[in-house]
């Protein structure tokens, strides 16, 4: 059997309808946006409970909105949604329709003179991902972050009795994933497409579980073989390249402008943790991207993790399991991500998904 049999047969055993997500933990839904106008759209996780949240930001360009709240030595220490979005900068406005939405339902930080609804978010750059007859002046608003909300209620009912479907959340080309593309340190003529994922990870009463939209400028590696997914291209783009590969034979790469990648995530948990916790668990999670994209943290990415904790299993959290469980849920998201994602016709030329280079 040939390396490249192998490649089709993993790809095919790992292409599955649903890997579980941070919606199967109780408490926390999750929603998409994606834009007909354009290669762009927004997702969140809401708490509307709320949930203590933590993050780490390892990429050296991001953008990012309410991370310094997030610090342990800081006041509010829950947390009642968390966005992902496309757009670059212009993307942190969705954040205010997710505010909007839970203002309307008096989910939030509760102030005596009404609720303050906490939403850190974070956004990746896709402003490159036109297609033709697309309007690029389109970026996620308030308005996509509210309709990401409304469709976070119907993925998962906020009560028991509401009478709505319940299906699992979309991976690939929906979402913040909807412009993502990885593989671009050789040029965007070069890349493929990424997207969004989920995983999620049950041991004993505990679950972790990851949603990542993956725009990473490195490929996108299945940590299972060492097998590259999806990345750069051969310069006939028939062929995956392996950037860390042909950086290190002394390939000399384009260069990318920094902060035009990022892959932004969420993992997400029923323990009990404190915000110094919820850091740590953040922090562990990126051990899942070091895994799954190479390279990752780059001075060109904006590689940013939020952490959730629902607080529903009360017993003591075992950290040093929550964090082995959190780096393996954000790797497999990530491929998820990948595995699922469809290649797209933008301006830039096609961007080939990791199913159809190797189909």
């Amino acid at each position: 059997m040939t390396s490249q049999n192998i490649v089709i047969t993993r790809l095919s055993e790992r292409a599955n309808p649903h890997y579980g997500s941070i919606a199967d933990i109780a408490g926390l839904h999750i929603g998409h946006f994606t834009s007909g106008q354009r290669l762009t759209g927004c997702s969140v996780v809401l708490a509307p409970q709320g949930a203590v949240g933590g993050v780490d930001v390892r990429g050296a360009a991001p953008g990012t909105r309410e991370t310094d709240l997030l610090d342990p030595s800081n006041l509010v220490d829950k947390v009642h949604a968390v966005l992902l979005s496309g757009g670059s900068a212009f993307g942190l406005d969705a954040a205010s329709g997710v505010m909007r939405w839970l203002d309307e339902r008096n989910m939030g930080f509760q102030t005596g003179h009404g609720c303050v609804p906490i939403v850190p978010a974070a956004v990746l750059f896709d402003l490159p991902m036109v297609r033709e007859g697309d309007n690029a002046k389109i970026r996620p608003d308030a308005a996509a972050g509210y309709a990401a909300c409304e469709d976070a209620l119907y993925q998962k009912p906020l009560t028991a009795s509401a009478m709505r479907s319940m299906v699992p959340p979309m991976s690939g080309n929906v979402g913040a994933g909807a412009g993502a593309a990885v593989g671009k340190l050789f040029g965007l003529q070069r890349a493929m497409k990424g997207g969004i994922g989920h995983a999620l990870v049950r041991v004993g009463p505990w679950q972790v579980g990851a949603m990542v939209a993956c725009n990473a400028v490195g490929d996108v590696i299945d940590p299972a073989t060492g097998q590259v997914l999806a990345g750069a291209r051969t310069a006939d783009g028939t062929r995956l390249l392996n950037t860390q590969q042909a950086l290190l034979a002394g390939q000399t790469a384009a260069t990318p402008m920094p902060g035009t990648n990022t892959s932004i995530g969420i993992v997400a948990t029923n323990a009990t943790l404190t915000k110094a916790q919820a850091k740590r668990l953040a922090m562990s999670a990126h051990d899942g991207f070091a895994r799954s994209i190479r390279p990752a943290h780059t001075t060109l990415d904006g590689d940013t993790l939020f952490a959730m904790a629902t607080c529903a299993e009360t017993g003591p959290a075992d950290m040093m399991l929550l964090t082995v469980m959190a780096a393996e849920a954000t790797a497999q998201a990530t491929v998820n991500a990948i595995l699922f994602a469809t290649g797209v016709h933008s301006l830039k030329g096609f961007l080939p998904s990791a199913m159809e280079l190797n189909p």
